[in-house]
């Protein structure tokens, strides 16, 4: 007997787990038991290889299971979407911490968080990574950390004096040299566990490190990541697009297939860094079908809506928070662009 697919495996957890639970995550935090239970259906594994007991699953796999989670919980998905970048950075790379971890996190043994959107603020330098004793030492402000209590490792980065992005891990836990505030009190995914970290000598031994490479080197690979459409926006957009009746949503629901056809096709593109303009377009239309969703849910629900308890308020607010995660400076002039009626 075949296992079920993770598409299947996803469904189930988001039926019988996640969305029955959403409000109360919401309000209360992403539990551990929702992490556990992550762990064992396979899916922090679904991009990672199979030599290493990850699936290898097409990006398609990947982007509709993340969308089935977001719908369901997006403060859980968004806890554990953090886990794949580091997968990926460790599939890639060819240094001796790659056989110590990639394993642990492809099987799910593990998960780990992430700790390095602020590369992006360069040529300001909020972590920067110096040699010291034999290792690296790493001195600033993570603005941004998910899954503070949640996560078993973090990959961590900074850049050098010789102007290199750094990326090491190390345990996601106070220890000497690293420091994390109480959690934020945000507007939406306070479920998440966000906190920001506080380095102030943190060393790690070479043996830590993932990657190394000049920083505009790396920046040319990170650079087309945030102008696709994010799949957690399709994915909260139809769970909103369910509270309403066929009439409302029909032609909603017709707008966020096309947009989201469109935005996939270029997500498959073998060149990532062409058509830049078209995915922020794309990116940015998938926006407003996403506002225009979660809007009307909250409308139809009319004073229910304002409850804590409403699925529609919390849908509402977690697309106000997809708004913004993940922006870059392009991808904010873009969206503004189009909202002040730059775009046709």
């Amino acid at each position: 007997m075949t296992s079920p697919s993770l598409v299947t495996r996803a469904r189930r957890l988001a039926d019988d787990l996640l969305a029955p639970h959403a409000e109360q995550v919401d309000q209360e935090g992403v539990p551990a038991s929702h992490i556990e239970a992550i762990k064992r259906s396979g899916l922090l594994g679904v991009s990672a290889p199979v030599a290493y007991g990850g699936s290898a699953a097409p990006g398609a796999v990947a982007r509709e299971t993340a969308e089935i989670l977001a719908g369901a919980c997006c403060s859980t998905w968004f806890v554990q979407t953090q886990h794949h970048t580091p997968v990926m950075t460790l599939a890639k790379s060819e240094l001796p911490v790659r056989e110590r971890l990639l394993g642990p996190l492809s099987r799910g043994e593990l998960m780990s968080g992430v700790a390095y959107a602020h590369l992006r603020a360069y040529p300001r330098i909020p972590v920067r990574v110096t040699r010291e004793r034999g290792g690296r030492r790493f001195d600033g402000t993570v603005p941004w950390y998910t899954g503070w209590g949640l996560n078993d490792v973090m990959l961590l980065a900074g850049v050098t004096d010789a102007d290199e992005a750094l990326f090491a891990f190390t345990e996601a836990r106070e220890q000497d040299g690293m420091r994390a505030s109480e959690p934020m009190r945000l507007a939406a995914l306070t479920a998440s566990r966000t906190v920001s970290l506080e380095l102030d000598g943190l060393w790690l031994p070479e043996e830590a490190v993932v990657l190394r490479a000049p920083y505009e080197e790396w920046a040319a690979t990170d650079r087309p990541k945030p102008t696709n459409a994010s799949p957690a926006v399709f994915g909260v957009a139809q769970a909103a697009l369910s509270l309403l009746d066929d009439d409302t949503s029909g032609q909603l629901r017709t707008r966020l297939d096309e947009v989201r056809r469109q935005a996939y096709t270029l997500a498959e593109h073998p060149v990532p860094h062409e058509y830049l303009a078209e995915r922020l377009a794309l990116r940015t239309q998938a926006y407003e079908v996403l506002m225009a969703a979660t809007t009307a849910a909250v409308v139809a629900g009319g004073g229910r809506s304002l409850s804590l308890t409403s699925r529609a308020q919390r849908l509402a607010r977690e697309a106000l928070f997809l708004l913004v995660q993940g922006q870059t400076t392009e991808s904010r002039r873009a969206h503004l662009t189009a909202l002040s009626g730059g775009l046709a």
